[in-house]
């Protein structure tokens, strides 16, 4: 088993899950959980969402989990939303909303890092919601709601209109700063020790793997290493949007300056100076710590490695990288006739 978690949600008036919040997902259960669970709910195996009602919530309250398990389900008795169970046995592409959620929650709750679940076509099981101050609201139905609001004396806030809601809505996780919580999508992986600033940014399936100072943008399938800072409006390229198919990581210990940005996966100790964009095509003039000519190459082949400094020479507007010779290794027959 993979993992299963107990949630309460939101349903449209057609009765489409909208969004759903799971508490204390419980990630690889032992067999006795498992089994204690499945013969209350009829559970057989599989990916499965299963509904809850007043009986099966008591039930469960009354079986062999943890205190805050149990806890939890006995305040869910009575909810006037709807609650569900979701258990994945396997790591299969998601096929319905709480399966998505569920993933969501396992990376926030820092059971899994980015890029270790199969998240494939996770935006068609997303719908685009009204996130409000009484939370997810069908686009549909969102006029009728503020008109309602109004004659009620008061303003439906609408916060987003958007397919992912804030992290902190749904998990925070411990030892974080988060100066602004709508940067942080849940799916977001913040490790112990990140500072996410009031423009830094950290969306679903990226993360800090902490302790890092994030200013800037940490895009989709980006990780970023412990020790590491991304300046203020600094920016990691995703895999979104035409954004290619190469995983950026960023090693331990990097700075990316202010107005910088990397295109290329990042070993340890690696700077780029500010205001300077590292995509796989830039071509580079590689120096050895005395600032002798090593080679000219494409960003792509730097790709990964240590101990490197990249900056623009001022003079002539060369990128430059800088590293002690040893912690460069170039692809030689590449470049055996430059």
């Amino acid at each position: 088993m993979y993992s299963l978690a107990f949630g309460i949600g939101t349903q449209n008036a057609n009765g489409d899950w909208l969004e759903v919040y799971f508490p204390a997902p419980i990630f690889r259960p032992d067999e006795s959980t498992l089994k204690a669970i499945a013969s209350i709910v009829n559970y057989n195996g599989g990916n499965a969402d299963i509904i809850l009602d007043d009986q099966l919530l008591g039930r469960l309250a009354d079986a062999p989990l943890d205190e805050g398990q149990r806890g939890n389900l006995k305040l869910m008795v009575g909810s006037r939303r709807p609650c569900v169970l979701t258990l994945l046995e396997s790591d299969s592409k998601p096929a319905s909303t709480p399966e998505v959620y569920l993933k969501l929650h396992l990376l926030s709750h820092r059971f899994v890092k980015p890029n270790e679940q199969n998240l494939d076509d996770l935006y068609a099981l997303l719908p685009n919601v009204a996130w409000t101050e009484i939370g997810a609201v069908d686009l549909a139905e969102v006029t009728s709601m503020q008109l309602r609001a109004r004659t009620e004396g008061r303003v439906l806030e609408v916060a987003a209109v958007d397919k992912f809601p804030k992290m902190t809505n749904y998990v925070i996780p411990s030892g974080v700063r988060i100066a602004h919580s709508a940067r942080v999508r849940l799916g977001a992986y913040l490790g112990e020790g990140t500072t996410v600033m009031h423009e830094g940014f950290v969306n679903f399936n990226a993360g800090a793997m902490g302790p890092n100072m994030i200013e800037g943008r940490v895009s989709q399938g980006v990780t970023v290493g412990s020790g590491s800072d991304l300046g203020g409006s600094a920016s990691t390229a995703g895999t979104l949007s035409g954004g290619g198919n190469i995983t950026i990581t960023i090693g331990k210990d990097c700075l990316i300056s202010a107005n910088a940005g990397t295109g290329i996966p990042l070993g340890d100790r690696c700077t780029i100076e500010a205001g300077l964009y590292i995509t796989p095509g830039t071509v580079v003039q590689v120096m050895d710590e005395d600032k002798n000519f090593f080679k000219l190459v494409k960003a792509r082949e730097l790709a990964g490695q240590g101990d490197m400094l990249f900056i623009r020479n001022s003079q002539n507007g060369v990128v430059e990288c800088r590293s002690n010779r040893k912690a460069i290794s170039l692809n030689n027959a590449l470049h055996a006739h430059n």
